[in-house]
């Protein structure tokens, strides 16, 4: 198949396109830039100029592929209403492209978004409304015209090398802190996937993903705050201590309120729909692998 990948140079989406090549499909990547035209093309993949802010970027590119893998998101998170309106547009604007085709349209949510916070999240749990991302509403509104429309829920944690998310976050505040740290009792759990098992799956939902299927990204269910905190504070020489839901905001800023979520998560629905199975290191295992902190160093 021709896949249109949005996102094609992001983290998440530079996976999915060499998976893609890899098992011989063709790939026309989204991109805003000379830079990352050449790393599109490095990878054998073709290039498409545009952006999630030109919707008819987005139309052209849907329309002159078989399907669509839209991984693209602007993760700004002090800014993100506005962030998560335009992934809204432009999940619109590719459904619009597919209406009245087969053609697939594999749209990228997260399990932070369900409402279970708390209780081990699956595949069949609804988003949270008062959520501003609207990912999966915009996705089901565009199969309710006929779109063959699947969705990917990634883990808050896709991690890897090359990972610029929370965990690289919370590693630059514990060494701006000089104290690796943990909220309450460090017992709220992440779940997390290597972003090459995500980039397979992708590969999976697009080969044998069914219309109005939801899948779920997780390779670990649930790590333990406090057990993330640990190895950074041994990778760091730093002491790892405990902070309150009180002292958390000042001490981790913005990211506080996602470190403090207890959201766990399953993919044994998905696992056993896709014959999809996780081998890559988990969170833990990649964390307590030197590359998080060498790139770090590098950063600071």
């Amino acid at each position: 198949m021709r896949v249109f990948v949005t996102g094609a140079t992001g983290f998440v989406g530079s996976a999915v396109i060499k998976e893609l090549i890899a098992e011989g499909h063709q790939v026309l990547g989204l991109s805003r830039s000379d830079a990352n035209a050449k790393s599109l093309t490095a990878a054998g993949a073709q290039v498409h100029r545009g952006s999630l802010e030109d919707p008819e970027s987005l139309r052209t590119g849907a329309a002159a592929s078989d399907a669509v893998i839209h991984t693209a998101f602007i993760h700004d998170f002090t800014n993100y209403g506005p962030a998560a309106e335009k992934d809204k547009v432009a999940i619109e604007t590719l459904g619009k492209a597919l209406a009245g085709s087969d053609r697939p349209l594999i749209v990228t949510s997260g399990t932070l978004l369900l409402q279970r916070k708390g209780a081990l999240a699956v595949e069949q749990d609804m988003t949270n409304p008062d959520f501003p991302r609207k990912s999966e509403d915009a996705a089901l509104a565009a199969a309710e015209r006929g779109v063959h429309v699947s969705i990917v829920r990634l883990p808050p944690t896709v991690h890897g090398d090359g990972d610029h998310g929370f965990v690289p976050a919370i590693i630059n505040v514990a060494r701006q802190k000089g104290v690796s740290a943990y909220i309450g009792n460090g017992l709220t759990r992440w779940p997390a996937v290597h972003r090459l098992d995500a980039a397979h799956l992708y590969r999976l939902v697009l080969e044998k993903g069914i219309a109005g299927g939801i899948y779920h990204g997780v390779a670990d269910e649930g790590v333990a705050t406090r057990e993330i905190a640990e190895v950074i504070g041994q990778r760091l020489d730093v002491p790892v201590v405990s902070k309150t839901t009180e002292e958390a905001p000042d001490h981790f800023g913005w990211i506080s309120h996602f470190f403090g979520m207890d959201c766990p998560a399953s993919s044994a629905k998905t696992q056993e729909q896709l014959g999809w199975y996780p081998n890559k290191p988990g969170l833990i295992a990649d964390l307590d692998d030197m590359h998080y902190f060498e790139e770090q160093q590098a950063v600071a």
